[in-house]
């Protein structure tokens, strides 16, 4: 009986806890959100030029497969090949976290991602990223990364 009622107390809670995703977010939070959404609008849609727009010249990325970060011109020869033998056929984002410092910010955010190889084989990847972003122009720009394919999942 106790944990029947232990169960219904928790399924209780859960039900009425916020998700993550319907938090609410400052106007500067959203900006730096909406380009997050944009630019990864842009790398599903296979728009290299598009996403890449989206890096700083300066940009330093650390994704969970490399030994070592990368630069900018590294992961446009992969985002090019990517782009050339893959195709995304659905995506989704949430965020986690959006911290912003006047012109710097960071998100950390899960992502969802089905896409096709070049064999036409099916390939469902979860993981998450840390974006750090700085305010160029009218555009918030990734200066440095960190994340990808959850280890666990890879692992599965």
């Amino acid at each position: 009986m106790h944990r029947k009622l232990l169960m219904l107390v928790v399924w209780m809670l859960a039900a009425c806890a916020p998700s993550w995703s319907q938090q609410e977010w400052s106007a500067a939070q959203q900006e730096v959100w909406k380009n997050v959404e944009t630019y990864s609008a842009l790398d599903a849609a296979g728009n290299t030029d598009g996403f890449m727009a989206y890096f700083h010249a300066d940009y330093s990325g650390w994704g969970y497969a490399n030994p070592l970060p990368v630069s900018k011109e590294t992961v446009r020869k992969f985002v090019t090949h990517s782009h050339q033998t893959e195709k995304t056929l659905v995506q989704d984002i949430q965020p986690v976290a959006i911290k912003v410092y006047g012109n710097v910010a960071f998100v950390h955010y899960y992502y969802h991602r089905i896409q096709k190889d070049a064999e036409g084989k099916q390939q469902d990847e979860r993981g998450r990223w840390s974006d750090i972003l700085m305010k160029q122009g009218d555009r918030w720009v990734m200066i440095g990364d960190h994340g990808g394919q959850s280890p666990a999942a890879s692992e599965e």
